[in-house]
Order: structure tokens, then sequence, then C-alpha cells
């Protein structure tokens, strides 16, 4: 297409909203002309489902629960007044509690103020938190966050050691719904260890984020933690960053949540039109119905030119695949659906991937979000006329041109800057689309049978690690290749699983295991190290 035609039909599909500064721009997505109106009856449907969804409906069948995170910023249009109250005092605990942090008033056992906060938590009660803590950072805050994400004993190892002595002035917030989310529990008990070590009271510097009755919510009041704030069952965790799982840590952080959750209500209001048009969460689920054939058959590239939306990917990685990757769709119909999420940070890409993505497999479409503001005063000219933020665009404008040259298409997000409302809007706007394309899709959104597919297939795994330990000391005279003691234990199916269990057994020195290795690794023989 002639670059004058491009610039037509920018102008005739540009979303912009001069009120919150957000702006799209789906020119690049050849769509025809008629696209927008052949999918109007469906988009009527999914706007009808959203507003049913917003007023209290069971939106996830599956699990029997309304869904709930619009009312997070909203909590007027909750659809009972003891929710709304619920909310409401919520926010203003976590406003309270972090005013009194600050001010020194909850301090740490030694009289010190905190300065440090470390968050425990995975999946949504990490991936939002350290989202808006990385965009919204700075060398000023209030506190400086740490994260324990994964049950990586190393991984936590580098954060205690980051830490340090500071350890004496940090604040542990635990994140867990349920309260027993291995991966949580774990963090939790080697942070407790690591505190014990350093001759510190773990609960005189806890804070739970959890559910009413959880094994959590018990645990945080039997030893007296600091505090305890509430997660709810109609809240997911993927959508639970404008609840206190994402609010707590960024005002602990002392970022504004006022200005992200206005940011989230203004997006909120706009995605809630039935005018396609104006709806900047329906063009984005359009544009990706379109990419992808309603099938999932394209991948999202996510190409932020910012550093401070580094983390962007990752948190939509979980927002979109968990939402959208299903088996089966509303009705019981295997459909296989979802939308692989990928990306990193312009310009960094073009000296990574984008390679691939302008010659490579077609396989793709990509999201550029571009920040107006390249900083907080003025920059120095590094040539004549230009300046490292200039470019940072140019960058950013050459790579969309060059991949659509190349058929490649593209969705442009543009804000004015990175601030607190416009991350709060940024989280709205994927939740809407994700929403809306879900419906246009006909799948259940806002449920996981994977994830617990996945926890409960770990906790077999860890059944069969015990009677492996119990046989190894049973029989502490005996060596045992994988096979071999997967036949004694009369488990012969299992033995890739036995053998993979030995390994790591034998490579730490927890458990007592011993190896000795053969050239064949899988006629490696194991024995506990007692028998030597």
């Amino acid at each position: 297409m002639e670059k004058l035609q491009l610039w037509e039909r920018y102008k005739q599909r540009l979303y912009s909203d001069a009120g919150t500064g957000l702006a799209i721009d789906t020119s690049r997505m050849n769509f025809s002309d008629s696209f927008l109106g052949e999918m109007e009856p469906q988009l009527q449907k999914a706007y009808a489902a959203m507003a049913q969804l917003e007023a209290g409906a069971v939106a996830n069948p599956d699990e029997n629960r309304m869904v709930g995170h619009y009312w997070l910023r909203a909590p007027e249009l909750a659809p009972d007044p003891g929710l709304t109250e619920e909310i409401t005092a919520t926010l203003a605990s976590v406003k309270a509690f972090a005013s009194s942090v600050h001010a020194g008033n909850i301090a740490a056992p030694d009289g010190g103020r905190f300065t440090r906060l470390l968050i425990i938590g995975i999946g949504g009660s990490a991936l939002g938190p350290q989202f808006v803590a990385d965009s919204l950072g700075s060398a000023g805050d209030q506190m400086r966050p740490y994260f324990f994400d994964n049950t990586d004993p190393d991984g936590m190892d580098r954060v205690i050691a980051e830490i340090g002595p500071a350890l004496a002035q940090t604040l542990v917030v635990v994140i867990s719904k349920s309260g027993g989310t291995k991966e949580t529990r774990n963090g939790m008990l080697e942070a407790r260890k690591a505190f014990t070590q350093a001759d510190l009271n773990f609960a005189a510097h806890a804070v739970a984020v959890t559910g009413t009755d959880s094994e959590l919510d018990h645990t945080a009041s039997q030893q007296r933690w600091l505090a305890r704030f509430p997660m709810w069952d109609w809240v997911g965790g993927r959508s639970s960053v404008t609840s206190a799982v994402g609010l707590l840590p960024a005002a602990l952080q002392g970022i504004d949540i006022d200005a992200l959750l206005e940011g989230s209500r203004a997006c909120d209001r706009s995605t809630r039109l039935a005018v396609t048009a104006k709806n900047p969460a329906a063009l984005l689920a359009l544009s990706w119905f379109h990419a992808t054939g309603g099938t999932g058959a394209r991948d999202m590239v996510i190409l932020p030119y910012k550093d401070r939306l580094l983390l962007f990917s990752r948190y939509l990685q979980q927002l979109i695949m968990e939402s959208l990757g299903k088996e089966r769709d509303l009705d019981g119909n295997l459909v296989q659906q979802g939308i692989a999420v990928y990306g990193n940070k312009g310009s960094t890409d073009q000296h990574a991937y984008v390679q691939q993505l302008r010659e490579g497999v077609p396989n793709f479409f990509a999201t550029f979000i571009e920040v107006l503001k390249d900083r907080g005063g003025e920059s120095m000219a590094v040539e004549p006329g230009a300046t490292s933020g200039d470019y940072l665009s140019g960058f950013f404008q050459g790579t969309r041109a060059a991949l659509y040259d190349n058929g490649r298409e593209s969705i442009t997000i543009t804000v004015d800057e990175v601030s607190p409302a416009t991350i709060g809007m940024l989280i709205a706007l994927y939740e809407r689309a994700v929403g809306l394309y879900a419906s246009l899709i006909n799948v259940n959104a806002y449920h996981q049978p994977g994830v617990e597919a996945g926890k409960k297939a770990a906790g077999t795994v860890l059944a069969l690690q015990g009677e492996i330990l119990e046989l190894l000391k049973s029989q502490n005279d005996r060596a045992f290749t994988g096979a071999e003691c997967a036949m004694a234990l009369a488990r012969p199916e299992e033995v890739e699983t036995v053998y993979h269990i030995l390994s790591h057994l034998a490579a730490n020195p927890d458990h007592g295991v011993s190896v000795a290795k053969s050239e064949t690794p899988w006629e490696s023989r194991f024995r506990m190290s007692s028998a030597e």
C-alpha cells in the first residue's frame, strides 16, 4: 500500500482519547473495510456478556463464581453493598498501613523504619506487582522491592544476599489466596529461616494477603503477623493487581495507587462502550481475531519501546495465555484455543529477534507500544538535532515500517508517558480485551484447569520421591539403577520419573543420596550415602 493510502487508512482507523492520552492504531492490520461490520453481531453479544459479568452474573461457570476485578476500581458497581464496603475498606486499610510504615509508626523490631520490601508470591501474585514495581519504581522509592517468585533455592539465596544486613529493616508481604500454593509456602519458609538465622523474629516483619480462613490466614493470625489483607474468590490471580495483591506492595513502595486506580477506572469507562469504533479493547480483540483467524493461528509479539515496560510482556503472557489457552469451549467442544505471547523491548529487539520477525516464519502479529515522553527533563543532543529519545522513536517507526513493508501486521498503542495512571490504563485495557476476545471465541477466560493439573502432577512426583527415599533407607546396603528402583517399587511405568528424581536427589546433599555414575547415565547406581 502506498504511503498516502496508508495515511488515509490511519486517519480512518485511529482510536484516540484526548482525556487519557491513549491511542490505538490498527491501520497496519490488513482486515477489510467490511470486517468491523461483519463482526458486529458477535461483538454485541460480547458486550452484553461483559455487562452481565459486571452486574454480578456467574461468569466463571466451572467454578460457579462471579468475576469482579472491574469493581476493584469502581466499588459502587459491585452487585452487593457488602462487597462495595469490603473493597472500599480494604483500599483504606492498604493506604493507612502504608502510611504508618512510611511514618515509622509500624516499624522493625529494632525501632528502625522498614526500608526494604520482600514480596513472596507466584503467578498473578507476583507478575502484576513486579510489573508495577519495575515500571514505576525510582531511586526515591519509600521502600525498595524484592521478590521471591519461584521455588528455586538459588534464586531465593540471591535475593537474601542482595538484601544483606538490611534484612532487619525488611517488611515481608506473603501473597496467596488459598495459602496452600506450594511455591509461595516454600518461599515463606525459606524467608523465615533467613530471618531466624539473622536472629530476627519473622512474624514481626510479616504481612499476609490471603483468603479468609485460608492456611495462610490462620498462620498469620496464630503467629501474630503485623497485618492481614483480603483476597476474594471473585478476583482471579491474573486480574488481581488492582486489589490488595498489587496495591499493597505498590503503596509500600511509594507509588500513587489512587492514580493507578483512576487510570484503570478511566479505561474501564471507555471499554464499556458498545460502539466498537470508540472502544479500544474491542479494537484490540478484533485485531487479535483477524490476525489469528479466531483460532490462535499466530503468536502475539509485544514490543514496548520503553525500558520501564520490559516486564509488560511477562505480565501479559499470564493474563492472555492462562485466560485464553483452553482445550474446550463453553459448550464442551474441543477447540484447543489460545494465543502465544512473547516479547522484550525496543530497540533491543532490533539486535535480537526482529531479523526473524521481518524475514522468517510469518507466524505472528506485533503490538508496538510507543511512549511519547522520553524522560522527566530535557535531553542532550547526541548529534546535531537528535537526542537518544529521538533515536528510540526513529527505531520504533523504522521497525514498524520494515515489518509492514514485508507483509507483517502490527498494532500500535501510544501513551503520553509512563505514569501510575497509564500503567493502570494498560492493565485495564488488556483485561477487557481478553474478556471480549474470550466471548468471541466462546471460552471461559476466568478458570485455569491446566494449571491445576500441573500442580496435581507435581504432587504425584513428590509423593513418588517419598517412596523412593523410604526404599533407599530400608535397603541401605544396596545401590539401585533407576529401572531397578522402579521395579522394586512396583512402579515400572514410572521408570523415567524415578530416574530423574534420583538424579536430582544425588545432586543435592539434603537427603543423603549418592550416585556412582556410569558412562550410560541410566545405568548409574544410587544409594543412601550413609551406607558407603
